[in-house]
């Protein structure tokens, strides 16, 4: 048995997150990782072939651009810790299949010239539509990286004013309403709907709209970035923080069980029946749906509503090349965009079917793909000259012939159209070019993550407005701790505020300092020694 003050299920990058930050404020703090290496979702390996690096997951980081922990470097990542992020000047660019074109560049200016060519009122409309979005960006951003507000008051404190009643509005409203709302041009609504679908959200639900809306604010605000290096120089960049304030991160260490003793959680059991206690509480990435697996003393009308939880509609099935040579679009307008996205629907309607094949069970004939060649913004990926392509196909993770199971069948097959339609974009993506190709499909996700990626969402759950701020992912849950758990706290992509990467364990280390009288303040002021 080791004691600690606080001990970490998940080496995830919300766990690491918590951990730098409770290890700063100088608490003795172990991460314990089920897998033989650390980061989670955010991590970059060589999956194929050595000397070329691949993002396993996440491949671009947006929404941690606001947080306080790299906008004020208060954990000394990029200061001390070694992260370097890229900052193109092109965010996101759609590619049709007939060689047309758009451009998001972080620049709005450029930005409007070019939707211009496509319809001068929307470029217009375009403009006062992300002036407005920006305008909201601080209020909305603020809250993201902090515990998040009850539902009640949120709703309560939007409703005092214009403001706040507009964004009520937009949240419960579908992305595709939003754009049609303010757009006449087929191809922009199309261009900003696609991306906010990269949240694993379709066009027509209800409650997606908010991704609409800021997407476009953000881009132009913050931009889209990557680590030098790949996405898990993020998390290395934590575990060299974690270790340097005296905290451990341990892998190949599975866990089994939360400790829980009269009502307080005070410890990990793992799988090979060694212990770890904290003193001060216990951090885990659990999902809802295995809480009772891990924490079956949790209250029973606790779990119940825990099992509840809605995932999101679709997964990806992601095509991972080692390239001898870097992919070459076919129309170079389009080279240098860190999100692509590759389109042969050139209507709202016709897209809209396609997704609808995916809330059957289908993976539609006409792939909703995306991706591109990471060594375009960032060469040191590969050997020089070298490719590492990065290929995401929009797919359910409950197949309608054969369920979940069949994937293990069919991933490869599926990749191997999606290629095919690849090709139909970039030039040199013919065998010859390709040294090796891994396939991981939403089952793969699931069974690379068993506590956070449930049903192959690598986004946790469901982003709905039932599902968000102090309802993420439950009530009994969305205050980052568990109810009727004492010193039992959550971190993951199915918490506040939402999947992706954005060093969400800053409002886990937040709200555990508060329930320990810690000046969280006072923490973040420290210099880094």
């Amino acid at each position: 048995m080791s004691n600690y003050d606080v001990v970490i299920m998940g080496g995830g990058h919300n766990g690491l997150t918590a951990a730098a930050y409770l290890a700063k404020a100088g608490k003795k703090v172990l991460v314990l990782e089920r897998k033989p290496h650390f980061g989670g979702g955010v991590s970059t390996r060589e999956l194929i072939t050595p000397g070329w690096w691949h993002d396993e997951h996440s491949n671009v980081h947006i929404m941690i651009q606001g947080n306080p922990m790299l906008r004020d470097d208060e954990l000394g990542l990029i200061g001390r810790f070694g992260l370097e992020y890229i900052y193109p000047e092109l965010p996101h660019v759609s590619i049709w299949d007939d060689g047309t074109v758009m451009r998001s560049w972080k620049d709005l200016d450029r930005t409007c010239a070019e939707i211009a060519q496509y319809s001068p009122r929307d470029a217009d409309a375009y403009r006062r539509f992300v002036e407005a979005s920006q305008s909201v960006l601080p209020m909305f951003m603020s809250g993201l990286y902090m515990p998040p507000f009850p539902m009640g008051a949120f709703v309560a404190m939007m409703d005092q004013s214009d403001e706040g009643r507009f964004l009520l509005d937009v949240m419960s409203r579908s992305a595709l309403d939003v754009v049609n709302q303010y757009f006449e041009s087929e191809r922009l609504k199309i261009h900003i709907v696609r991306l906010v679908t990269e949240n694993l959200q379709m066009p027509d639900e209800l409650g997606t709209g908010m991704g609409a809306f800021l997407m476009p604010g953000i881009i132009h605000t913050y931009g889209v970035s990557m680590p030098k290096g790949g996405s898990g120089e993020l998390s290395k960049a934590l575990v060299r923080a974690i270790e340097h304030w005296g905290g451990e991160v341990r892998c190949n260490a599975e866990v089994k069980r939360v400790i829980v003793s009269s009502g307080k959680a005070v410890g990990l059991e793992m799988v090979d029946g060694e212990t770890f206690m904290a003193k001060d509480g216990v951090i885990g990435a659990i999902h809802p749906l295995v809480l009772r697996k891990f924490v079956s003393e949790t209250p029973e009308p606790v779990l119940q509503r825990a099992e509840r939880v809605t995932p999101s509609t679709f997964s990806i099935n992601l095509l991972h090349m080692a390239l001898k040579e870097k992919a070459k679009l076919r129309w170079s307008e389009g080279e240098g965009g860190v999100m692509t996205e590759l389109l042969q629907t050139h209507t709202m309607r016709d897209m809209l079917l396609d997704y609808d094949h995916l809330r059957r069970g289908v993976v539609p004939p006409r792939r909703l793909i995306a991706g591109g060649d990471n060594c375009g913004n960032d060469p040191s990926r590969a050997p020089a000259g070298g490719g590492v392509f990065y290929g995401v196909t929009f797919a359910p993770y409950d197949l309608h012939e054969g369920g979940p199971a069949a994937w293990d069948r069919v991933k490869d097959e599926i990749a191997e159209e999606s290629l095919r339609q690849y090709r139909l974009f970039f030039s040199n993506l013919d065998e010859d070019n390709v040294i090796g190709k891994l396939v991981r499909s939403p089952l793969d996700h699931e069974r690379d993550s068993p506590a956070s990626f449930l049903r192959g969402d690598i986004h946790g759950c469901a982003p709905f407005m039932y599902q968000s701020v102090g309802h993420r992912p439950t009530p009994d849950l969305g205050n980052l701790r568990v109810a009727g758990i004492e010193n039992l706290y959550l971190v993951g992509p199915f918490m506040h505020p939402g999947g992706g990467v954005f060093g969400a364990g800053r409002a886990t280390a937040i709200q555990m300092m508060d329930d320990m009288g810690i000046d969280f303040d006072k923490v973040c002021a420290g210099a880094v020694q």
